[in-house]
Formats: structure tokens, C-alpha cells, sequence
């Protein structure tokens, strides 16, 4: 009935030459490696780090949530001004913002992280204490009392 008959072990797949996949592979790997941003966060205000001689490492960078104070970059100053400002996530906040800001990263996370979480003050070694003060007290206020400065370490010769 049919012309053509299937031969049960006649002929043989022809093997599947690799010799191209190295290349591939490459090249997908600076494709990710161009388009993928490492930086968190666009910095809108000038962030010279205060230099400590004893400092410790942070464990877990992802329970750490990041406040940034510091006069604004000179795109954002006809706006801002020239005193220090706050900023969280990527915009520049009021203090008031402070407790909305504790609120969203809290819910952002599961219920155990959330008791976690540290919030690591990153201040311009140039801005005043009472900025950070004021900070502080708005953190206590929604119970975020995990409060970290981040610093640059230097060897104590260094500061004298």
C-alpha cells in the first residue's frame, strides 16, 4: 500500500555538533552583563563618609534599609537648596516621610525579616547632628531601633 517504508535501524540521528555553544554562552553573558544595573539607588544628595577607625561589617546587606543625608547635587539645588536633605529610595523625603518610608520596607518583606531590619544612616561627614537626631526620633517612633552609621575604616595613624 505505501511507497515508502520506515527502516527499523538503517540510518542513524546525526550527532548535535556543541562546538558553537561556548560562543553562545559568552555572548549571553555580557548581554546580562551590560543591561544589568548593580547600583540600588540614584544618589540625589553629596555623600562624603565620616572615617572610623573601629568598625564592624554588616551580616545580611538585604535586611538593611538605607537613609542617605546630605546637601543635594548641583542638579537637584535650585529645587532642594543647599542644606542637607534626606533621601529614600530615590527621591528626596521630609522627616515626616520617615515613618511611611519604615512602614513600606517592613511590608516589602516577610514577618521575620521585618523585626529584622536594620536602617543604616549614610551622612555626609559635613552635615550637622541635629538632622541625625531628628532622624533618630522619627525611627523610634514606628519602633525601628536597629540604627547603623556607615563609615570608612582607616588604620588610626591615618587620623592624626
Amino acid at each position: 500500500m505505501s511507497k515508502f517504508k520506515k527502516s527499523s535501524g538503517g540510518r542513524k540521528m546525526a550527532a548535535l555538533s556543541t562546538a558553537s555553544l561556548p560562543d553562545i554562552v559568552f555572548m549571553l553573558l555580557f548581554f546580562f552583563m551590560s543591561v544589568t544595573s548593580m547600583k540600588e539607588t540614584e544618589y540625589k544628595v553629596k555623600i562624603k563618609l565620616p572615617q572610623a577607625t573601629e568598625v564592624k561589617k554588616l551580616e545580611q546587606k538585604s535586611l538593611v534599609s538605607y537613609i542617605y543625608v546630605g546637601a543635594p547635587l548641583q542638579a537637584f539645588q535650585a529645587k532642594y537648596g543647599t542644606e542637607p536633605r534626606i533621601q529614600l529610595n530615590d527621591k528626596i523625603s521630609e522627616l515626616f516621610d520617615i515613618a511611611d518610608y519604615v512602614e513600606s520596607e517592613r511590608s516589602s518583606r516577610d514577618e521575620n525579616d521585618a523585626q529584622r531590619l536594620t536602617y543604616s544612616l549614610k551622612v555626609d561627614s559635613d552635615a550637622k547632628m541635629g538632622i541625625v537626631t531628628d532622624i533618630k526620633q522619627e525611627l523610634r517612633k514606628v519602633q525601628a531601633l536597629k540604627i547603623n552609621y556607615s563609615t570608612l575604616k582607616v588604620e588610626r595613624k591615618d587620623l592624626y
